[in-house]
């Protein structure tokens, strides 16, 4: 059975519309989740918001098969086509890690950012950089499946990681700032509530940075493996390993600044406030490589984004 190019773009926007309402239904039900205490998956129960993460990252993974077939290339051309991936690439690090975890809370982390990058892609950006269109002879490689590939996964497992990194920094804040006893209703209970209080969220405070940790770990060689394969790529397409261009700058940047963290956690044993701080300037770092440098439109990397 033959499809129509209409059709299977009708049939891509009609699954990433769905994908945004499950995804918002998934976040909304994590955090109420969280807001009646349960942290852990409960036996006997039925857990909503990973059956549904999983239903998203099935229909993620089919609009990229269908798009594939459709344009006939594989669908990392242009800022939508990987904005779609990167979401996919963070549904996969998010059940990953609530299997492995068996938290819930980790969803009140990932969901929202899975939600605003799903969102951005199908709603805020031109149909124009929505559309199918030909490969540029560049892009015409087996690299481009390689490269730009890992390099999104990288990004996927940092930005996780990173973001752990944060919200640790904001409880920590929020627990050494605030009177705790003064949540509580004044009763013979207090201090027991406050005993329990205060060993649930370091208990929470020790699986965030332990998280954070091991992804950042696991992103930081595909980002040295994404950076290498681009190399050699830039050799075969423009006869020079590297250019400086702004997105190689900032991809070495970013490679230093996780250099760094994994550095001062393996030689300096560093861990908590000190780690998590270099890793909130990773995930802004992250951010500035991926979509910051291409909103000015210049270098090699510009093609098929905002230009």
């Amino acid at each position: 059975m033959i499809i129509s190019l209409e059709t299977s773009l009708a049939i891509e926007n009609f699954i990433n519309n769905i994908c945004f309402i499950t995804l918002f239904m998934t976040m909304l039900f994590y955090w109420i989740q969280v807001g009646l205490g349960q942290f852990d998956f409960q036996k006997n129960y039925f857990n909503f918001g990973f059956i549904s993460m999983c239903c998203t990252n099935f229909l993620l993974f089919f609009s990229l098969i269908l798009r594939w077939k459709s344009s006939q290339h594989f669908p990392l051309s242009n800022l939508y086509e990987s904005l779609i991936f990167l979401s996919w690439s963070l549904t996969c690090i998010h059940l990953i890690i609530q299997f492995v975890t068996k938290t819930n809370w980790i969803g009140c982390i990932t969901a929202p950012t899975i939600l605003f990058v799903n969102g951005f892609a199908s709603f805020y950006l031109p149909a124009q950089l929505q559309k199918i269109g030909p490969l540029i002879p560049a892009l015409k490689s087996n690299w481009l499946m390689m490269h730009v590939t890992v390099m999104l996964v990288s990004y996927a497992a940092l930005i996780s990681g990173c973001l752990l990194a944060i919200a640790f920094l904001i409880i920590y804040s929020f627990t050494k700032t605030t009177d705790i006893s003064k949540t509580f209703i004044v009763s013979t209970k207090t201090i027991n509530s406050r005993l329990i209080f205060e060993t649930q969220t370091d208990k929470i405070l020790q699986n965030l940075d332990n998280f954070s940790y091991r992804i950042i770990g696991l992103g930081f060689p595909f980002l040295t493996i994404g950076i290498l394969s681009g190399a050699v790529w830039a050799n075969e397409a423009w006869g020079s390993y590297w250019s400086w261009d702004p997105k190689e700058t900032w991809a070495l940047i970013t490679w230093l600044i996780f250099a760094i963290y994994l550095h001062t956690r393996f030689i300096r044993g560093w861990s908590g406030i000190k780690s998590s701080i270099i890793a909130s300037l990773g995930f802004i770092v992250v951010w500035i490589c991926y979509l910051g440098v291409n909103l000015l439109g210049k270098g090699l990397h510009s093609y098929g984004w905002f230009t």
